[in-house]
Protein backbone atom coordinates (compact mmCIF):
# COMPACT_ATOMS: atom_id res chain seq x y z
CA UNK A 1 0.00 0.00 0.00
CA UNK A 2 1.05 3.65 -0.73
CA UNK A 3 0.95 6.72 1.17
CA UNK A 4 1.50 9.96 0.47
CA UNK A 5 4.41 11.65 1.98
CA UNK A 6 3.04 14.52 4.54
CA UNK A 7 5.17 17.25 4.60
CA UNK A 8 5.88 18.99 8.36
CA UNK A 9 4.94 22.69 7.28
CA UNK A 10 2.03 21.94 5.00
CA UNK A 11 -0.11 22.21 7.67
CA UNK A 12 1.90 25.05 9.72
CA UNK A 13 1.87 27.56 6.42
CA UNK A 14 -1.78 27.96 6.24
CA UNK A 15 -2.70 31.49 5.27
CA UNK A 16 -3.97 33.92 8.02
CA UNK A 17 -7.09 35.07 7.94
CA UNK A 18 -7.02 38.20 9.92
CA UNK A 19 -8.56 41.53 8.82
CA UNK A 20 -7.13 44.51 7.93
CA UNK A 21 -8.37 47.60 9.40
CA UNK A 22 -7.13 50.85 7.69
CA UNK A 23 -7.19 54.31 6.80
CA UNK A 24 -7.80 54.71 3.06
CA UNK A 25 -7.38 58.93 3.14
CA UNK A 26 -9.14 61.83 4.72
CA UNK A 27 -10.92 64.89 2.50
CA UNK A 28 -12.12 68.08 4.13
CA UNK A 29 -14.71 70.01 2.14
CA UNK A 30 -15.12 73.46 3.10
CA UNK A 31 -18.86 74.87 3.59
CA UNK A 32 -19.48 75.76 -0.03
CA UNK A 33 -18.85 72.49 -0.82
CA UNK A 34 -14.88 72.84 -2.16
CA UNK A 35 -12.61 70.32 -1.40
CA UNK A 36 -9.97 71.89 0.64
CA UNK A 37 -7.73 69.12 1.71
CA UNK A 38 -7.11 65.25 0.40
CA UNK A 39 -4.77 62.94 1.90
CA UNK A 40 -3.95 59.68 1.04
CA UNK A 41 -2.57 57.45 3.72
CA UNK A 42 -2.33 53.64 2.86
CA UNK A 43 -3.57 51.90 -1.04
CA UNK A 44 -6.72 49.63 -1.16
CA UNK A 45 -9.21 52.06 -2.92
CA UNK A 46 -9.29 52.95 -6.78
CA UNK A 47 -6.77 56.27 -7.22
CA UNK A 48 -9.04 59.19 -8.48
CA UNK A 49 -7.67 61.93 -10.46
CA UNK A 50 -7.66 65.48 -9.03
CA UNK A 51 -11.10 66.31 -11.11
CA UNK A 52 -12.42 63.08 -9.42
CA UNK A 53 -11.85 64.47 -6.20
CA UNK A 54 -12.98 67.41 -6.27
CA UNK A 55 -16.33 66.04 -8.33
CA UNK A 56 -17.10 63.61 -5.45
CA UNK A 57 -16.51 66.47 -2.74
CA UNK A 58 -19.14 68.54 -4.69
CA UNK A 59 -21.49 65.88 -4.91
CA UNK A 60 -21.16 64.68 -1.30
CA UNK A 61 -21.70 68.24 0.01
CA UNK A 62 -24.60 68.96 -2.54
CA UNK A 63 -26.34 65.23 -1.18
CA UNK A 64 -25.37 65.63 2.76
CA UNK A 65 -27.44 69.13 2.42
CA UNK A 66 -30.45 67.48 0.76
CA UNK A 67 -30.66 64.64 3.24
CA UNK A 68 -30.35 67.17 6.07
CA UNK A 69 -33.39 69.28 4.59
CA UNK A 70 -35.58 66.30 3.72
CA UNK A 71 -34.99 64.72 7.30
CA UNK A 72 -38.08 64.40 9.39
CA UNK A 73 -38.54 66.93 12.40
CA UNK A 74 -36.99 66.19 15.11
CA UNK A 75 -39.38 65.16 17.95
CA UNK A 76 -38.66 67.79 20.23
CA UNK A 77 -41.02 70.63 21.03
CA UNK A 78 -40.28 73.80 18.79
CA UNK A 79 -41.08 76.39 21.21
CA UNK A 80 -39.28 76.92 24.81
CA UNK A 81 -41.09 79.11 27.21
CA UNK A 82 -39.16 82.71 28.24
CA UNK A 83 -37.92 83.25 31.65
CA UNK A 84 -40.08 86.15 33.84
CA UNK A 85 -37.14 87.64 35.36
CA UNK A 86 -37.53 91.58 36.13
CA UNK A 87 -35.20 91.87 32.93
CA UNK A 88 -38.03 90.44 30.33
CA UNK A 89 -40.61 92.70 28.81
CA UNK A 90 -42.37 89.69 27.92
CA UNK A 91 -45.36 88.08 29.75
CA UNK A 92 -45.15 84.75 31.31
CA UNK A 93 -46.95 83.25 28.68
CA UNK A 94 -44.76 84.08 25.52
CA UNK A 95 -42.93 81.33 23.66
CA UNK A 96 -39.82 81.84 21.18
CA UNK A 97 -38.68 79.73 18.42
CA UNK A 98 -35.98 77.81 19.19
CA UNK A 99 -32.68 78.16 16.67
CA UNK A 100 -33.73 75.92 14.04
CA UNK A 101 -30.11 74.96 13.16
CA UNK A 102 -29.97 73.20 16.41
CA UNK A 103 -32.66 71.14 15.52
CA UNK A 104 -32.07 70.06 12.03
CA UNK A 105 -30.50 67.12 11.13
CA UNK A 106 -26.79 66.32 10.59
CA UNK A 107 -27.24 64.64 7.00
CA UNK A 108 -25.58 61.61 5.58
CA UNK A 109 -22.78 60.50 8.34
CA UNK A 110 -21.79 56.90 7.16
CA UNK A 111 -21.82 55.25 3.48
CA UNK A 112 -21.33 51.89 3.78
CA UNK A 113 -20.03 49.08 1.69
CA UNK A 114 -18.49 46.11 1.59
CA UNK A 115 -14.54 47.28 0.56
CA UNK A 116 -14.30 50.87 2.18
CA UNK A 117 -16.65 53.18 4.86
CA UNK A 118 -17.02 56.88 4.32
CA UNK A 119 -17.02 58.28 7.74
CA UNK A 120 -18.50 62.51 7.70
CA UNK A 121 -18.06 64.64 10.37
CA UNK A 122 -19.31 68.09 9.98
CA UNK A 123 -18.49 70.70 12.45
CA UNK A 124 -20.64 73.76 13.86
CA UNK A 125 -18.77 76.02 11.02
CA UNK A 126 -20.45 73.46 8.62
CA UNK A 127 -16.69 71.87 7.48
CA UNK A 128 -17.43 68.29 6.55
CA UNK A 129 -14.22 65.62 7.42
CA UNK A 130 -14.51 62.58 5.20
CA UNK A 131 -12.50 59.57 6.72
CA UNK A 132 -12.16 56.26 3.82
CA UNK A 133 -11.62 53.38 6.10
CA UNK A 134 -12.22 49.73 5.88
CA UNK A 135 -15.59 48.81 7.11
CA UNK A 136 -14.23 47.13 10.06
CA UNK A 137 -12.27 49.92 11.08
CA UNK A 138 -13.52 50.82 14.86
CA UNK A 139 -13.45 54.21 16.61
CA UNK A 140 -13.78 56.21 13.75
CA UNK A 141 -15.87 59.22 15.29
CA UNK A 142 -13.23 59.33 17.91
CA UNK A 143 -10.79 59.40 14.78
CA UNK A 144 -12.28 62.53 12.95
CA UNK A 145 -12.84 64.08 16.33
CA UNK A 146 -8.87 63.88 16.92
CA UNK A 147 -8.23 64.80 13.42
CA UNK A 148 -10.62 67.84 14.24
CA UNK A 149 -8.75 69.19 17.25
CA UNK A 150 -5.67 68.97 14.70
CA UNK A 151 -7.06 70.80 12.40
CA UNK A 152 -8.29 73.46 15.30
CA UNK A 153 -4.53 73.32 16.39
CA UNK A 154 -2.22 73.52 13.31
CA UNK A 155 -4.65 75.10 10.18
CA UNK A 156 -6.69 77.34 12.30
CA UNK A 157 -3.86 79.02 14.26
CA UNK A 158 -1.73 79.37 11.46
CA UNK A 159 -1.71 83.11 10.73
CA UNK A 160 -0.87 82.08 7.11
CA UNK A 161 -4.07 80.18 6.39
CA UNK A 162 -7.35 81.54 4.52
CA UNK A 163 -10.22 80.65 5.53
CA UNK A 164 -12.36 78.18 2.86
CA UNK A 165 -9.07 78.19 1.09
CA UNK A 166 -6.93 74.76 0.38
CA UNK A 167 -4.77 73.60 2.96
CA UNK A 168 -1.08 73.85 3.07
CA UNK A 169 0.04 73.33 6.54
CA UNK A 170 3.09 70.70 6.84
CA UNK A 171 2.79 70.86 10.35
CA UNK A 172 -0.86 69.43 9.98
CA UNK A 173 0.10 66.58 7.77
CA UNK A 174 3.02 65.18 9.76
CA UNK A 175 0.91 65.44 12.69
CA UNK A 176 -2.51 63.64 11.33
CA UNK A 177 0.08 61.49 9.20
CA UNK A 178 1.67 60.62 12.26
CA UNK A 179 -1.97 60.04 13.98
CA UNK A 180 -3.34 57.49 11.67
CA UNK A 181 -0.25 55.90 11.17
CA UNK A 182 -0.41 54.97 14.74
CA UNK A 183 -3.91 53.84 14.90
CA UNK A 184 -3.44 52.07 10.89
Amino acid sequence: MYAPARSSTSHMQRPKLTTLRAVFSLLIINKAGGLVYNRKFTAGLNDLSSNDLLIMAGTFHGVHEISRSIAPAPSQPSHIPLSTSSSSTATAGTTIQQNPTTLRASGIEVFESATFRLQCFQTLTRTKFLLLTEPQQPNVEVILRRIHELYADFVMKNPFQTLEMPIRCEKFDRAVDGFVRVRG
